[in-house]
């Protein structure tokens, strides 16, 4: 049960990536398609760090929580909001200046994916800046061996909120709505996470 929410984000990322292609057939065709695989190959590279720190912290976080060591446990969770704010705030930087180098890696043969690509991968480079948070709290709260709290914030930001910022912001800003929706979810689920965050702080004691 403490596992589900790696289970919801997987389940919910194949489901989600489909309709993202349904989408972008729609606002782009062939070429939105060809993009937004791009963009997913290059997003999990930049990722990474996030994906990496948030799991080996768990065992950090869950071995404090067990010991009652609940000073350790802030001390811990202060550090690694200063470390991961900070690392999105390089990795967000980077994405952006070198958008249109990395993207020619891919598509460099083709002119016009290729401006797609760029403009594409340079605003889905925003949502790093709070994506960090939204992992690290989910992880945070399997590390409490909180399972449903994790599963609830892995179903809001890998499925419910994606779902509904897809259907709804292309029909008003068209294909840049479709790149903005990975960035309005991203934002809406930090929401959530830092809800969840305040209401059990004094349960948990961090």
């Amino acid at each position: 049960a403490n596992g589900s929410s790696e289970l919801i984000t997987n389940i919910s990322g194949s489901l989600v990536s489909m309709l993202y292609n349904v989408r972008l057939l729609k606002f782009a065709g062939e070429n939105g398609v060809a993009a937004y695989g791009v963009l997913m190959y290059i997003q999990f590279i930049f990722i990474a760090i996030f994906i990496g720190y948030t799991i080996g912290m768990a065992p950090v976080v869950g071995y404090h929580y067990g010991a009652a060591n609940h000073k350790e446990m802030k001390n811990v969770l202060k550090k690694s909001l200063i470390i991961l704010s900070s690392s999105a705030v390089v990795l967000t930087a980077v994405a952006i200046l070198l958008a249109r180098l990395i993207s020619s890696i891919f598509v460099g043969y083709d002119a016009a994916l290729l401006d797609m690509t760029t403009r594409a991968f340079t605003i889905c480079a925003i949502p790093f800046l709070v994506m960090w948070f939204n992992m690290y709290a989910s992880s945070f709260f399997t590390a409490l061996n909180d399972g449903a709290v994790s599963a609830a914030i892995s179903f809001m930001r890998s499925l419910i909120l994606p779902v509904i910022c897809i259907l709804v912001m292309p029909e008003i800003w068209h294909l840049d709505g479709v790149w903005y929706a990975l960035a309005g979810s991203e934002i809406l689920s930090a929401v959530v996470s830092v809800g969840f965050m305040l209401a059990k702080r004094k349960k948990y004691k961090y």
